[in-house]
C-alpha cells in the first residue's frame, strides 16, 4: 500500500466539504442541497465514481470553484468520494441537508482552513483514510478565551 498527502486547492476565502458517498444521483442530489439550504450560496462540487465509466461527476453554480472542484477530485482519485467548494456560505448553514442526501455515507471535514486529505492506493484503487484539517493547536482556553468565543456565537447569531 501506499500513502499520499493530497493539499486541497481552494480560494482562500472558500469553505470545503469532503465526503464519501454511493451514487451517481450524488452529484444532482447534493446540488439541489445546497441551493436549498442557503439563498446566495457559490459552489461547485465534484464526485468521483468507483465503477462502470469512472468519471468525476460534476456540477455547481460557480464555474471557477467547479473547476477546482474538479481539479482536487482528479488528485484525490478516490473512489466515490466528493468535494465541496463554496463560497458565500458556511459549512453550518448547509450540513444537515448534505448529510441527509440518502447516498452520503461519510463526512471527512468541513472546514475554511487549508486540508490535505490522506490518501492510500492499492491495487484495487484509492481511498481516504482521513484528513488534515488546520494547524495543531497551542494551548488551552482560559475564563477569557470561552468569554471571547460565547460573545462571538451570540453577535453572529449562532447562540442566544
Amino acid at each position: 500500500m501506499h500513502t499520499e498527502s493530497v493539499r486541497i486547492m481552494k480560494p482562500q476565502e472558500a469553505n470545503v466539504i469532503i465526503g464519501q458517498a454511493h451514487f451517481i444521483k450524488t452529484v444532482e442530489d447534493l446540488y439541489e442541497a445546497l441551493v436549498s439550504s442557503c439563498p446566495g450560496i457559490r459552489f461547485g462540487l465534484a464526485f468521483c465514481e468507483a465503477s462502470g465509466d469512472r468519471l468525476v461527476r460534476a456540477d455547481g453554480n460557480d464555474d471557477a470553484l467547479k473547476a477546482a472542484a474538479v481539479d482536487n477530485a482528479l488528485r484525490i482519485g478516490a473512489g466515490h468520494s466528493f468535494i465541496i467548494l463554496m463560497m458565500d456560505a458556511y459549512p453550518i448553514n448547509v450540513m444537515r441537508s448534505v448529510k441527509d442526501v440518502p447516498e452520503v455515507c461519510t463526512i471527512f471535514c468541513a472546514s475554511a482552513n487549508e486540508v490535505e486529505v490522506l490518501v492510500a492506493e492499492t491495487e484495487l484503487g484509492r481511498g481516504i483514510i482521513g484528513v488534515v484539517d488546520g494547524q495543531t493547536p497551542l494551548g488551552v482556553e482560559n475564563d477569557e478565551h470561552v468569554k471571547k468565543r460565547k460573545e462571538l456565537l451570540r453577535r453572529i447569531g449562532y447562540k442566544r
